[in-house]
């Protein structure tokens, strides 16, 4: 793997540009640079732990294949995030094509967004299993177009131009499902937690991603 501290001052366009030059392994740096917020998309979409990383393993062999479409008027975060909602999309309407039930249907089984994560790497707080509970009734509760919007602004960190970017929306409609969210979560939780901290990616897990990826994209160009 590719951990050096040398590339850590490569800006996004130097890196996208040796990569289409071929310097595949510095792909792995998009990788670890935008898995948190891959994975706070898929999961503010409904999925499970495990579906989550099988879409953030097909999005990024998704964004490299069709790299060469990339201009960059927008941010590569903004384009990947963009490439993950429709992943997460066609995997819903596969699902419900099949009348399979995800995370985000009002059955009586709520799936655990949040599971239980032991910390040697000083990761901030255990989440009880009270307070995972609360967290993922409190989102399971709001209408996923303005769930999606509320994990781009808050937990994801975009601004509200590059979230109607990445929904296709426009930012009037951005600034009203984000404030409509965050009132509905209030109503659920009051202010008391943190939602930052619950929606972390852990390193292993990003470790694990990147491996997947890697592997995939070296097979790609054997």
């Amino acid at each position: 793997m590719l951990i050096a501290k040398e590339f850590d001052t490569l800006t996004e366009t130097e890196i996208i540009s040796r990569v289409k030059e071929g310097e595949i392994d510095l792909f792995e740096i998009l990788i670890r640079r935008n898995n948190p917020f891959l994975y706070k998309t898929g999961r503010a979409y409904g999925y499970i732990h495990e579906d989550v990383e099988d879409l953030m393993q097909e999005t990024f062999i998704a964004a490299y294949r069709n790299l060469e479409k990339f201009r960059q008027h927008s941010s590569f975060k903004t384009w990947v995030i963009k490439i993950m909602l429709h992943q997460c999309f066609h995997k819903k309407q596969r699902l419900s094509f099949k009348n399979e039930k995800t995370a985000d249907t009002n059955n009586e089984t709520i799936f655990s967004l949040f599971e239980k994560q032991q910390s040697s790497d000083g990761y901030k707080k255990i989440i009880d299993r009270e307070l995972s509970h609360m967290i993922s009734d409190a989102i399971i509760h709001i209408p996923l177009e303005y769930r999606v919007v509320f994990s781009q602004r808050e937990l994801n960190g975009l601004s509200t131009a590059e979230t109607a970017q990445s929904l296709g929306i426009s930012e009037a409609n951005v600034k009203i499902r984000f404030n409509r969210a965050r009132r509905m979560l209030r109503e659920e939780l009051g202010t008391r937690y943190s939602l930052q901290d619950i929606f972390e990616f852990n390193l292993v897990y990003c470790d694990n991603v990147v491996n997947k990826v890697m592997k995939e994209l070296n097979n790609l160009e054997n």
